[in-house]
């Protein structure tokens, strides 16, 4: 992989999207820590006065006995089913608003993506040199690093707050219980708001951290930005040669339908275009191929192979050449021209062995024919 120095362009909106389906996205696990424990932190604060008037009375049924519980075997059982179900209510809706808070904190850092593409398993991931590649990694290194710092930071406020207010734990054994409980919630609101305002101090360096990192991983190089436009826009090489396949199979395609034509219209040497004409399902006649050049000469070879008329009409050539297109119909204002010249076909094959009829000369409006100047004069094309 080519080093992140020779990789002087951004990502491209391509590979962005490409790699939001692989789940490379920046995700903060501190941002993710710090919403999860602050949510709870602050339903805790929220909600103390009544989690505590419940702990107190749980405990206080907890310690009643009576003669009846003691006669039961199952009464130790079913007393600790009871309190069970109660420290679930209570930590049920405390996890489920951590973890929405969690995802929350996702969605700011990088967005929500669906993939399951992270767990597709991959023989990659069993390569042991690979594995250690990732390990000593300068990314792993700097993440190992922080997690340090991070795990001595609160490992150091934790044992300065509980020195601190150690004597206040020492006293809340002579206490009462209701005022133990209440006490022991003051210190543990002190503790988490210290562990909040860590966490929050290490999100907002690590979420910008994150971004740059990811969209520094995925930059690239000049010659992968001019592969994905290859990939994307198509090799202009293949393309080519695409587009001349393409004009070799409508050029056999075109030199197949000669001799199923009704006549061929030439210019001597420079163009021909066959036409055909079905009165039962066509409107007009209809160019079924035309050429210029060494294809004009091999449209014409094809149509006395097959007996096809010839017929040597320049004006005219040049009009359907210039003007009409493959399976299309002619132009309107060469109907009648091409008419004398079907006629003229008709007339060959009901006419008897040995008659030569005359070669019409259908007249061409002024403004059709390329060289009277008329319109732009067709390109020659010789095709090899």
């Amino acid at each position: 992989m080519a080093d992140s120095q020779d990789k002087p362009l951004p990502a491209s909106a391509r590979k962005l999207r490409k790699a939001r389906e692989d789940g490379q996205l920046p995700r903060s696990r501190d941002l993710g820590h710090a919403a999860a424990i602050g949510v709870g932190a602050l339903l805790l604060v929220a909600l103390g006065p009544r989690v505590v008037e419940h702990l107190r009375g749980a405990l206080a049924a907890a310690l009643q006995f009576d003669a009846t519980a003691l006669a039961e075997r199952d009464a130790m059982l079913r007393q600790l089913m009871t309190l069970g179900l109660q420290a679930l209510l209570l930590v049920l809706p405390l996890g489920v608003a951590m973890i929405l808070a969690a995802l929350a904190a996702a969605r700011l850092c990088g967005g929500w993506n669906w993939t399951l593409k992270p767990l597709e398993p991959k023989l990659s991931k069993l390569n042991p040199i690979s594995g250690l590649g990732r390990i000593f990694s300068k990314v792993q290194l700097i993440e190992t690093l922080k997690s340090c710092v991070l795990a001595t930071l609160l490992l150091g406020l934790g044992a300065h707050y509980l020195w601190r207010e150690l004597w206040v734990y020492a006293g809340m054994t002579q206490q009462p219980l209701a005022t133990a409980l209440a006490s022991s919630g003051e210190l543990l609101r002190g503790g988490l708001v210290l562990v909040l305002l860590v966490l929050a101090g290490f999100a907002l360096v690590d979420v910008p951290l994150q971004r740059w990192r990811n969209a520094h991983q995925l930059r690239m190089t000049h010659q992968e930005v001019k592969d994905e436009y290859k990939q994307v826009e198509g090799n202009a090489e293949v393309k080519g040669q695409i587009k001349a396949r393409m004009r070799q199979m409508a050029r056999r395609r075109m030199l197949a339908a000669v001799p199923q034509a009704d006549l061929v219209v030439m210019n001597p040497t420079h163009y021909a275009v066959a036409l055909k004409y079905d009165e039962a399902t066509m409107a007009a006649p209809t160019v079924v191929a035309k050429g210029s050049d060494l294809l004009a000469m091999k449209i014409r070879d094809l149509a006395a192979e097959h007996r096809v008329p010839v017929l040597q009409a320049p004006p005219l050539a040049r009009a359907l050449y210039a003007h009409a297109e493959i399976d299309a119909q002619i132009p309107a204002a060469l109907f009648a021209a091409v008419a004398q010249v079907l006629a003229w076909v008709y007339q060959l094959r009901h006419a008897a062995a040995g008659v030569d009829l005359p070669a019409p000369q259908p007249p061409v409006p002024p403004e059709l024919d390329p060289q009277q100047g008329g319109a732009a004069r067709p390109r020659r094309r010789s095709t090899r």
